[in-house]
């Protein structure tokens, strides 16, 4: 059995989205869905995922164990002496995650698997020292699969625990006085679905960029930035020296001849089908940037509709930029975060 975890609200989606890589699934509870019966025909671990891996799920948890115990401390003794005996054998001389997290955002739950943790952390060190002080609480940075410990809790006196999982590079990211929005955050998250950010010299066109957040946020990383939006920019991308702005409509907006972005950015509200055909798929198709980020507003839309359209093989994004990652992620709200590098 697998177990996906997400945020609250989007089970149903999810379960949808398994359904359409060839899973059976069910909801199991608030922020968690099972898979159940035989993986997609000829699937691997990797490939019976969707191309990119999963868009609603943060978490994938491969065959977990389930530890019961009706207090803190008996929880802490199950779940130590299973991993005890997870880990015969294993040599353990790097830094590894070991992480206590509760399914769907509970904050009881969230109380309760610190509790445990503290508990847990108390019963390693004693037992196993040197492998305790390698242990670290943070949840692996990147989108991909990690090895340490993993420990969900669906319930008071239930938690979910394995050694293996695949995340979706969910992340809550620091904040920053100047920046003009807090949609900042959202293109800050989006970097670590590449693997990397603008650099020093790189150049971004930002497309509908009022008040100026993801302007800022290149700008800030010593790239140079076109800014398109009839608004005015704000905060730190108000006269920033490596940002142009332009009064344009973003729609209408081109490069010069011969001219290639190393990024396009590309944050409307507006609707997701209108931005990919009307926008997002004449940058693709005439190779106007090198990499994107781009977030499609799925309030009025279906979102396992909109995430299966994005997908198919015949779409802008299979089509030009094939490998491109469509998340829910953790500062998006109605909303796909879409990553991807044109070959």
């Amino acid at each position: 059995m697998r177990v996906l975890l997400c945020r609250s609200g989007c089970e149903e989606h999810l379960v949808r989205e398994a359904v359409d890589a060839g899973w059976s699934a069910a909801v199991r509870g608030p922020g968690a869905v099972a898979l159940t019966g035989p993986p997609p025909v000829g699937g691997t671990t990797s490939s019976a995922r969707p191309p990119g891996g999963w868009a609603f799920a943060d978490t994938e948890l491969t065959e977990p164990f389930e530890a019961a115990g009706d207090s803190v401390n008996a929880l802490a003794a199950a779940i130590n002496d299973w991993f005890g005996q997870s880990i015969r054998g294993d040599t353990i001389d790097q830094p590894w995650p070991c992480v206590f997290t509760a399914a769907g955002d509970a904050a009881g739950l969230a109380r309760r698997a610190t509790a445990v943790e503290k508990a847990f952390g108390e019963l390693l060190r004693r037992r196993l020292g040197r492998v305790a002080r390698l242990s670290t609480p943070a949840r692996p940075a990147g989108r991909g699969a990690f090895k340490g410990l993993f420990v969900v809790f669906t319930a008071f006196d239930r938690a979910l625990v394995t050694r293996t999982v695949w995340l979706g590079g969910q992340r809550r990211m620091a904040d920053d006085d100047q920046a003009p929005s807090r949609s900042y955050l959202k293109v800050e998250e989006a970097y670590g679905l590449l693997g990397r950010a603008p650099q020093p010299g790189e150049t971004v066109c930002d497309l509908g960029a009022a008040p100026g957040g993801w302007s800022y946020s290149a700008a800030s990383r010593g790239a140079r930035v076109t800014a398109v939006d009839n608004g005015p920019l704000k905060g730190g991308a108000l006269d920033h020296p490596l940002i142009d702005h332009r009064r344009l409509d973003a729609f209408t907006f081109r490069p010069t001849s011969g001219q290639r972005f190393d990024w396009l950015f590309c944050d409307l509200v507006e609707e997701p089908h209108h931005v990919m055909r009307g926008l997002i798929e004449p940058w693709l198709a005439e190779r106007w940037c090198r990499q994107f980020v781009i977030v499609l507003k799925f309030g009025r839309t279906d979102p396992p509709g909109l995430l299966r359209e994005l997908r198919e093989p015949g779409s802008a994004l299979a089509r030009y930029a094939p490998g491109a990652v469509v998340a829910h992620l953790h500062h998006n709200r109605d909303e796909f975060a879409v990553t991807g590098v044109l070959p």
